[in-house]
């Protein structure tokens, strides 16, 4: 194992000591010239929000130019080569920004957000920009036609698609921002995205793609890493820079239902930071300190975190709509993975449809519509007996036993809902986060109810 360090360096006169505190920690740097260079290793957001005649500031794209630095690290940094326990990484990012002494009172709280959302040593260090990059974007020179009301992340999933239909369907003036880094989560987007502007042709919203990643091999000696529990702090921050272009005091949707994004472990195995935090409540309370912190004015909003998914798909405002564009939307955990199954004679990119949010999905659909017309690569559950060390028995097998417990003590339920993380920001809701959890799993129990899975070796 080794600790990492990642150092960006802004400008041709970005010479100065980078103020790194990681002893014996490996170094890594990555060079900007200018804003060109950083503009595209954000997706060009910041060129696509001026083109709508949106100016974000210069503190916002420090947190965009930070969330991609983490991404860097948290993609990057191979877990099982750099950690010590196989999975904790000790990990130092070393940014230039335009406020250091704003952004060194921020890393106590960006540290500890950090740290619970991916389970890793973060520290973080701020120093000042050269004087070639004090500014770093240009005016904008494109026309505003129509201000956004809100943002709302729009991943390509079937959550996301519901938020963005039921915003839509409200009139609701809306800037939807996503991000990439794979073709299938791109193709995806695009099919959904063309969906919703058909549906909606006389609605006033737009939209912005971002692809932002790093490739492989940025990290001298490691390869990269696929679990990307940091994936969302660059969501935020990308959607928190759009809403700075808007300005004012702007919502961000954040559309996900309420058992994934509490995400109690299934079973022992996944508890901490092996079960995912992306949208847990506490994580998002905290990254809205630090948007409070930053005086960035936007918040981040999850108006179905008391809906299981199929609670969402049955009160959608549009259900035919989303019916017959359900199906393309893709809700797998690993959706860059080589799942192809030959179909007519092409390969076509699917949903696995044996994961944790794949089941809960399927699940989901079969609540609200009594069918899932989604391809799957596992297509029937029931055909056979799934091998509970295999992948595609795996999750199935934990699902089923942790809804056997549940059934068996349903008191647990107040007990479980804290285990992924502290709920204290939200006490008056643990009745209703309760609720979610006991019927989000009965919503699985109802699917798996004749399916079969237990070691076959």
């Amino acid at each position: 194992m080794s600790r990492q360090t990642i150092v960006f360096r802004v400008g041709d006169d970005d010479k100065r000591t980078s103020g790194q505190r990681l002893i014996g920690a490996h170094v890594t740097e990555i060079e900007f010239k200018n804003f060109a260079d950083i503009d595209h290793q954000l997706g060009k957001i910041v060129t696509e929000l001026q083109k709508l005649g949106l100016q974000p500031s210069e503190r916002a794209l420090d947190l965009a130019i930070l969330a991609a630095a983490v991404t860097a690290a948290d993609t990057r940094i191979e877990r099982a080569i750099e950690s010590q326990d196989a999975w904790t990484r000790e990990i130092e990012l070393c940014i230039p920004v335009l406020e250091p002494d704003l952004w060194t009172q921020t890393a106590p709280l960006l540290s500890k957000t950090l740290t619970f959302l991916t389970g890793d040593r973060w520290e973080l260090t701020f120093r000042a920009r050269s004087r070639s990059v004090k500014t770093l974007i240009p005016p904008s020179t494109g026309q505003l036609t129509s201000r956004p009301n809100s943002v709302c992340l729009f991943s390509g999933g079937l959550d996301s698609f519901i938020g963005a239909t039921d915003l839509l369907a409200e009139g609701e003036k809306v800037l939807l921002i996503s991000h990439y880094w794979d073709s299938v989560t791109s193709k995806h987007q695009g099919i959904c995205l063309k969906a919703l502007a058909e549906k909606f042709a006389k609605s006033d919203f737009q939209k912005i793609q971002a692809r932002v990643g790093f490739k492989t091999r940025t990290v001298d000696g490691s390869y990269g890493e696929d679990t990307l529990r940091g994936r969302s702090f660059l969501f935020f921050a990308l959607a928190a820079l759009a809403a700075d272009g808007i300005g004012g005091k702007v919502i961000i949707h954040v559309p996900e239902n309420g058992l994934i994004s509490l995400n109690v472990p299934l079973d022992p195995l996944r508890l901490g930071s092996l079960s995912t935090r992306t949208t847990h409540p506490y994580y998002m309370s905290r990254f809205n300190d630090l948007l409070n912190q930053l005086d960035l004015g936007s918040s981040l909003h999850n108006s179905y975190r008391h809906m299981t998914k199929g609670e969402m798909v049955a009160s959608c405002t549009e259900q035919q709509f989303l019916r017959d564009e359900a199906k393309n939307t893709i809700s797998c955990s690993h959706p860059a993975n080589a799942r192809f199954a030959h179909d007519e004679d092409r390969r076509q990119a699917k949903n696995c449809g044996h994961c944790v949010p794949c089941l809960i999905r399927r699940a989901a659909l079969l609540h609200g519509f009594g069918v899932d017309d989604t391809s799957y690569q596992l297509e029937d559950l029931e055909s056979e007996i799934l091998d509970s060390k295999s992948a595609e028995g795996l999750h199935v097998r934990s699902f089923q036993l942790a809804i056997s417990k549940l059934r068996d003590r349903p008191g647990r339920a107040k007990y479980d809902i804290h285990k992924p993380g502290p709920l204290t920001d939200f006490v008056d809701d643990w009745a209703d986060y309760e609720t979610v959890y006991r019927d989000g799993l009965e919503e699985v129990g109802r699917l798996l109810k004749n399916v079969v899975s237990r070691p076959l070796r």
